[in-house]
């Protein structure tokens, strides 16, 4: 039994990190080569199929005429916390900084820059139109539109941009904006012709590369969105699989309300259409001269104006940091259905948010996110102390066991079905359970995973300091002892990650060993010999690992070994004569 108890323990030990390790990112996909940006689209008018949810999703891109974007007019806005400009080309918001976040933890390093024009290397951009019913034949505004603008774009005043066909029909989309990431589009249409004329409204965001990703396997990037009550994610090759099938539509729902966009880990931009109105949202990949992604919503009915009548739809943009509080906010104020679940809190959700608003709290108090999570850690050893506190006296009571289960080894060296009897009679007798100290592992698992998903996911984390050497506790830690911690100047880790072993990752694998001697020793060699290279196999593992999760386990490790101690010292108080071997003596040999 206790070779079984071993034995599972090494393997759920080695499973937890090895199945990090396949968490870990993947060789990050080479950066696309800039190329002359792909044509834009919009839903095109196509009397042939226009008028329906089926229409409405496989509407076709239009190409765009050719003009010289960086030309085009633009008018700038700057918010509370984000700037840019909207292009009047197209009526695109297609240039947006944030001004709360930097690209590293540099205080010179460039803003994060969000949205970008076609002309960049990474076009990124979002778009407000209108494309016909079956029938109309009316001018609608397009790709190479030039829209008026009028009034300023900020958190206390809407920029109105207005545009007219020449036969009687005026559009306009005023746009708005909060004081922190969330605009609004309000999208008009007056109908002065003598004719009705029936439109769909459309928004859709635009990615014309494919990014370079963090590459995690826990970590979704990429199509995101709740529909239908349901979070719908899609990742960047998925969405060019699928859409390579369907002419480019990889992914259409019906229905009313929801949100849906494209994320980073750390951004976010997602249309949040009336949530009255029903809508069909598309994810597409349209293969144009290189990979566009698209997230776009259209009305599924189309709205007809009458002579003299006028029409207007409202949706939102959200454009920022996935900050928790703020999703939650606009989750609540919106309503916006599960807008926290932008942020991937994973399948431990009920238990991930939770760690992140007691350590989000603690952060508030302690100011430092890295003792936030030590105290956070103390308060768990607290809450599980029960448990452990059983699990570890029985350990000790089993190393205490060593003598006798030496004797009883001798005894019965080539009978190993009465060596297993005689054992769990001693177990028995001495009221141990060889199992129990697996619990301390199983338990952890879970708070292990959410505390990871936590530190990596959470942009609260991002570039959040500790003490010392630590300036992001989201990020591995930065010191080498390949390069004697930095004396030499030459990075090993450039010809393999298994060459860059910080100091934290040292310290946790100290206390790991440390903890392990406290332990009862395997009572079969080749089991000893594995569990001596178990510490060095997690340091090397962990070294991979971001610096705060590395630093709760070592203080994890190290409240361990206290509490181990004092309980071994309890044990051996309270059994004086439990190392003798009376008892193995009364087991006679048959």
């Amino acid at each position: 039994m206790d070779q079984k108890r071993l034995l599972i323990a090494i393997v759920v030990s080695v499973a937890i990190l090895l199945g990090f390790q396949f968490l870990l990112p993947k060789a990050p996909a080479p950066v696309p080569s800039a190329s002359t940006p792909a044509s834009g689209s919009v839903l095109a008018s196509n009397p042939a199929t226009s008028g329906t949810p089926e229409a409405a999703a496989k509407a076709a891109p239009l190409v765009d005429q050719g003009n010289v974007e960086k030309d085009a007019p633009r008018v700038r806005f700057v918010g509370p916390r984000l700037e840019g400009s909207v292009n009047l080309l197209g009526a695109r918001i297609d240039d947006l900084v944030l001004r709360d976040y930097r690209d590293t933890i540099a205080p010179d390093s460039p803003l994060v820059r969000l949205l970008e024009p076609r002309t960049s290397d990474q076009p990124y951009y979002v778009q407000f139109g209108w494309t016909g019913a079956p029938g109309t034949t009316a001018a609608l505004p397009g790709n190479d539109t030039v829209w008026a603008a009028q009034g300023t774009l900020s958190a206390t005043s809407k920029l109105t941009l207005s545009w007219n066909n020449g036969a009687g029909l005026d559009f306009a989309i005023d746009l708005g904006l909060d004081d922190n990431y969330m605009f609004t589009a309000d999208q008009r249409v007056t109908n002065s012709s003598g004719a009705p004329v029936a439109l769909h409204p459309f928004a859709r965001i635009r990615r014309d590369y494919t990014p370079v990703t963090s590459g995690y396997y826990i970590l979704h990037e990429g199509l995101i969105g709740v529909l239908d009550g349901r979070l719908k994610e899609m990742k960047y090759a998925d969405a060019k699989k699928d859409g390579e099938k369907k002419a480019g539509l990889a992914f259409d729902s019906t229905g009313d309300g929801g949100w849906a966009g494209i994320t980073d880990k750390y951004w976010l931009t997602a249309l949040v259409p009336d949530q009255k109105i029903p809508s069909v949202v598309s994810y597409r990949h349209i293969d144009d001269h290189g990979d566009h992604y698209q997230v776009d919503f259209i009305t599924k009915d189309p709205e007809t104006i009458a002579p003299g009548a006028n029409a207007s739809l409202s949706t939102r943009l959200f454009a920022g940091a996935k900050e928790v509080h703020l999703l939650d906010r606009y989750a609540a104020a919106g309503p916006i259905p599960d807008f926290d679940k932008a942020v991937d809190f994973g399948w431990f959700y009920f238990i991930t948010k939770p760690f992140f608003y007691a350590i989000d709290w603690l952060n508030s108090i302690l100011g430092n996110f890295g003792l936030a999570i030590l105290v956070f850690t103390l308060g768990l050893k607290a809450v599980f102390f029960p448990l452990a506190n059983k699990s570890y006296r029985s350990m000790s009571k089993m190393k205490l066991l060593a003598p006798k289960m030496a004797v009883l080894k001798e005894q019965h060296k080539d009978e190993p079905q009465k060596l297993q009897s005689a054992m769990m009679q001693l177990y028995k007798t001495e009221k141990v359970n060889p199992a129990s100290g697996c619990l301390p592992m199983v338990i952890q698992i879970p708070v292990f995973f959410s505390l990871y998903k936590v530190i990596f996911v959470t942009i609260e984390m991002r570039h959040a300091p500790f003490f010392g050497w630590i300036h992001d506790l989201s990020a591995v830690d930065p010191t080498n002892v390949f390069n004697l911690f930095g004396l030499i100047p030459f990075d090993p880790s450039i010809y393999s990650h298994f060459l860059h072993l910080g100091a934290w990752p040292l310290i946790m694998g100290f206390t790991m060993f440390f903890q392990q001697k406290l332990n009862p020793p395997p009572p079969d060699p080749v089991q000893a010999k594995v569990f001596q290279f178990m510490p060095i196999i997690f340091t090397f593992m962990l070294s991979s690992f971001p610096a705060g999760l590395v630093i709760y386990w070592s203080w994890n490790n190290s409240l361990t070994i206290l509490q181990q101690w004092l309980i071994m010292r309890q044990t051996r108080l309270a059994n004086p004569n439990a190392a003798r071997v009376s008892g193995p003596a009364k087991v006679a040999k048959s």
